[in-house]
């Protein structure tokens, strides 16, 4: 199957330009799972709780929502991106996964990053694992929870063989940590980071770009630069990430002695 992601620079609060932009982008791809950067309809860097509000949407009538249902439909593939989701009194920094057959999933961000904890709420909603075509099942992350091995480990556990992390990066950190992610569980992670630059009053980030697609053995197989903006899509065989030897005698998830963690 044919994996991907996009990195781009997004316009702080301009959803319509945002989501143009991404349509331009990959308007000539084709692949079967497209992944998309965290909040890459808004933009990340938020002054105040009134800004995170203003640009929340609803699933399923979102703009951004309705669009990403579209793109899947039109080009037969499953997308993953990030948005503001707004669910009564709740806001989250959530993922959704859109399949071409139009059956849609959620994720809410767990482990929020510095300021986001003054915006955002966080969810206690189980961890769960969705399949696409092919039968492919996948799990979604959100920019910080990398830093925790056991979102990934759980997502493993539960037959994920490829992990969506959409993200927008500031640490130098997690691209190195990604191919460990990748090899202590023997699946494939694509992130895919935003680029460029966001200063808004007292508020700086500098985004580190450098997306990627890392295989179970640990190999990188695609990367993008820091400021680049692009769509990389690469051919995978899924089915290599339902292998948990590491040799014939060791099996990664078999070989854990429980009882002494």
């Amino acid at each position: 199957m044919k994996i991907g992601f996009l990195q781009f620079n997004p316009f702080f609060g301009k959803v319509d330009e945002n989501l143009i932009k991404v349509e331009i982008l990959i308007n000539k791809i084709r692949c079967d799972l497209l992944v998309l950067p965290e909040l890459f309809n808004t933009g990340y860097t938020f002054k105040s709780k009134d800004e995170v509000l203003k640009l929340s949407e609803s699933v399923p009538s979102g703009k951004t929502i309705r669009f990403l249902k579209r793109i899947s439909s039109e080009k037969n593939m499953s997308i993953v991106g990030g948005f503001v989701e707004r669910n009564g009194k709740k806001v989250y920094n959530s993922s959704i996964l859109y399949c071409e057959n139009g059956e849609y999933y959620v994720y809410r961000k767990k482990h929020l990053y510095r300021y986001e904890k003054n915006y955002f709420d966080t969810s206690n909603e189980p961890y769960r694992v969705f399949t696409i075509k092919n039968g492919v099942k996948i799990g979604l992350i959100v920019c910080f929870d990398w830093i925790f091995p056991e979102v990934i480990r759980k997502l493993s556990l539960l037959g994920a063989q490829i992990i969506c992390h959409s993200a927008n990066l500031v640490m130098p950190y997690c691209q190195d940590a990604m191919i460990t992610r990748a090899l202590e569980n023997r699946v494939f992670i694509i992130t895919a980071n935003r680029t460029g630059i966001e200063k808004r009053g007292r508020f700086y980030n500098g985004f580190t770009g450098m997306s990627q697609i890392v295989s179970p053995e640990g190999r990188i197989l695609s990367k993008a630069g820091e400021g680049d903006e692009l769509v990389s899509v690469v051919n995978i065989n899924a089915s290599v990430a339902l292998n948990k030897f590491i040799t014939p005698l060791n099996n990664i998830f078999d070989d854990r002695q429980i009882d002494m963690y």
